[in-house]
């Protein structure tokens, strides 16, 4: 029956509620057995179609969701789509596949070509079952060229989630399949707008038109709009956020180009692709990242599980009967294996090792959701029909979800964890050497932390000092896009910043080296850059890393680090002036007091100032203090006679527990030490004699 507008409204708004609700527990199912979050929602779409609801008493289906009211979901549905398709566009980065040009073009093209072929070749098979759409009948080219394209996509979004939650984008064989991803992407887009403009045209003389007209939209939208798009950045730069001007100024831009799209005739979809792909790249990224989160809020949460269910609409699985079955085999065979060896063979010719082609090969089978925005685009042109659109979305989930078990497998954790290690060194071009790892947060500001971890390496040769520059996700992450790019890049400008203070490092005749991440855990992975680089110190402001309701004694790291943790509280000066005052340090016998003690000893060396000591807590502590000395001055350090209370000490190094009162922290900057496994495992006697007296390093 037919409803009122009020009642369409209401209708609306049920189904929107319902939607979400049974989008986001599916998405929670999904992540809970190791699947993208955007699988289980397209399975929840799925089931709220005929397959679940329509199979049961009731005709639950239309009533829940009434054809009268469908229309009006399908907008919000179209609506997510061109906001995915955006993300996707602005997520393209050719930089990924600089110095792999070769590789990452020779895989892409074998991984279209190949399963094209197969698509066509058993296009012709299909063919007589499916050559009937709502009474028309479909060319063979139409059915053929859509099927071969749907055996062509690789879902760069998804693949790249899929590394980054394994960690694998860190490793050369996942920067291997970004880069043959993000060249499939451009490719694959690029054949289906030529296959759009040959299936809506008819006529050689009307695909001409479309494809001419394409091209002069692309070249407005590369020269001259990509221009004036720039403004963005710097008005981000000089607001320091994403104002709803500049939200405005590209929500227009998606919406404007998906409509000169659909009127050109090759689908909205694609101005709303090239739109993100024109989008600023060059000091963009903190941009970038906060137009992703933005646009992901409302795209994940509430248009996208829309879009799944319109598809939903169209896909019965209780429909498919024996002869069904075998055509969904022969499609799984050709997709599946369409995929694999192109990428696999091509891979292995230009010499990568068996187990990282293997890997590659099987990611480059990820179609996920934007496999459904090709298939939607084959109903809506009217060449798919119901149980052709239905097998072909059970493939596009099969091969998906088949990703991250059969990684699994290639890649075991075990192996997996080396091969993160190795590539971390190697990026780092570390050495068996004395190793400091400094955690900066302010470039400017932490100027001279990185003078204090110079001073800290003392006499030790060789040595080196890495500077770690973790940039805190404040936003969850995206769920949909990847994120990815935006991401990386943020990560590169950090990386470009870390170089200046490096060269701080190098003059002072240090090795230097530097790293960036981009994490939800600051502490975590700045332990797996201590863990992995064996670093002896981690140096870092205290409060670092920890969330703004927690304090600084919450601050994690695993009992199980080798190297010492200190903390630094206070001011340390102005960066590049050699304090003048003595170091002092509290002398303890734990633990925490022997690597307080040893850093102290380094400290005095590298500022060349001398060594006070302090008595720690307890009835032996000033006997401790003689019998310390004189090891110390064995060692050819410079020990103050006696305390001089005029003298203000330039840094005050204490065990961890040492009372605030011991430590002047009102007047002096503090570093509070945490033994680490080496410095726990020496005893005083090897403290001592475990400092170095030789040739200054600086």
């Amino acid at each position: 029956m037919d409803h009122t507008p009020a009642e369409i409204v209401s209708y609306v708004f049920l189904d929107l509620a319902v939607i979400v609700v049974v989008a986001r527990l599916f998405g929670r199912l999904a992540l809970r057995v190791g699947q993208p979050a955007v699988v289980g929602e397209i399975i929840a779409g799925i089931l709220l179609g005929p397959t679940l609801l329509g199979a049961l008493p009731g005709d639950l289906d239309t009533k829940l969701f009434p054809p009268d009211v469908r229309p009006f979901l399908n907008v919000l549905a179209q609506l997510g789509l061109v906001l995915f398709m955006f993300l996707v566009g602005l997520e393209v980065d050719l930089s990924f596949i600089r110095g792999r040009e070769r590789i990452a073009v020779s895989v892409s093209l074998s991984s279209i070509i190949l399963p094209f072929a197969l698509g066509v070749l058993i296009a012709s098979v299909l063919y007589a079952s499916h050559s009937v759409v709502n009474g028309d009948k479909v060319t063979f080219l139409a059915f053929a060229l859509f099927i071969g394209v749907s055996m062509s996509i690789t879902a760069f979004p998804v693949l790249a989630r899929i590394l980054t939650e394994r960690g694998m984008h860190r490793i050369p064989v996942g920067v291997l399949s970004l880069a043959c991803a993000a060249v499939d992407d451009v490719l694959a887009w690029a054949l289906l707008a030529v296959v759009v403009a040959i299936v809506s045209a008819g006529s050689l003389v009307g695909v001409a038109k479309i494809i001419a007209l394409t091209i002069i939209f692309a070249l407005v939208m590369f020269l001259v709009v990509r221009r004036l798009l720039t403004a963005l950045v710097t008005r981000y730069e000089r607001f320091g956020r994403l104002t709803p001007e500049m939200m405005a100024v590209v929500l227009v831009g998606i919406l404007a180009s998906s409509w000169i799209t659909e009127e050109i005739g090759i689908h909205f979809i694609f101005g709303a692709f090239i739109f993100g792909v024109i989008m600023p790249r060059k000091h963009a990224a903190a941009l970038t990242h906060d137009i992703v989160d933005r646009l992901e809020q409302v795209s994940v949460l509430l248009l996208l599980p829309v879009f799944f269910v319109i598809t939903g609409f169209n896909v019965d699985l209780g429909a498919i009967d024996a002869a069904g079955l075998v055509e969904l085999l022969l499609i799984l065979l050709a997709a599946i294996a369409g995929k694999f060896i192109g990428a696999f063979t091509a891979a292995r010719l230009q010499r990568v090792p068996r187990r990282q082609a293997t890997a590659l090969a099987t990611l480059m089978n990820t179609r996920g959701l934007t496999e459904l925005v090709i298939l939607n685009i084959g109903v809506q042109l009217g060449v798919l029909d119901g149980e052709m659109f239905t097998l072909l979305v059970i493939m596009a989930i099969v091969t998906t979800v088949m990703t991250s078990p059969l990684l699994k497998v290639i890649y075991p954790p075990r192996v997996l964890a080396r091969d993160i290690a190795a590539a971390e060194k190697a990026e780092l071009g570390l050495v068996d050497a004395y190793t400091v790892v400094v955690a900066v947060d302010d470039p400017v500001h932490d100027q001279a932390l990185v003078h204090l971890a110079c001073d800290l390496v003392g006499r030790e040769s060789p040595a080196q000092v890495v500077l770690v520059r973790v940039v805190r996700r404040t936003t969850p992450k995206p769920e949909v896009a990847s994120g990815i790019g935006a991401d990386l890049a943020l990560i590169a400008e950090a990386g470009l910043e870390l170089r200046d203070l490096a060269r701080l490092v190098e003059a002072r005749g240090i090795k230097a080296s530097v790293a960036s991440r981009f994490s939800a855990e600051p502490w975590t992975d700045l332990c797996e850059i201590a863990t992995s680089s064996e670093a002896d110190l981690v140096l870092a402001r205290r409060g670092w890393g920890v969330p703004d309701s927690g304090t600084a004694s919450e601050t994690p790291w695993p009992a199980g680090l080798l190297g010492s943790v200190v903390l630094v509280s206070g001011e340390l000066g102005e960066p590049g002036l050699v304090p003048q005052g003595p170091v002092s340090v509290v002398t303890d016998g734990d633990a925490d007091g022997r690597a307080a003690l040893r850093l102290a000893a380094q400290a005095s060396m590298g500022r060349s100032v001398p060594l006070q000591l302090r008595a720690g807590e307890g009835w032996r502590a000033g006997r401790r203090v003689s019998g310390v000395a004189e090891g110390l001055r064995r060692a050819g350090v410079t020990v103050a006679e006696e305390e001089d209370p005029a003298a203000v000490p330039s840094l005050l190094v204490a065990p961890a527990g040492v009372p605030t009162e011991m430590a002047d922290a009102d007047l002096t900057p503090v570093l509070t030490v945490h033994a680490g496994i080496a410095d726990s495992d020496r005893d005083m006697d090897e403290t001592l004699a475990g400092i170095s007296a030789g040739p200054a390093t600086t």
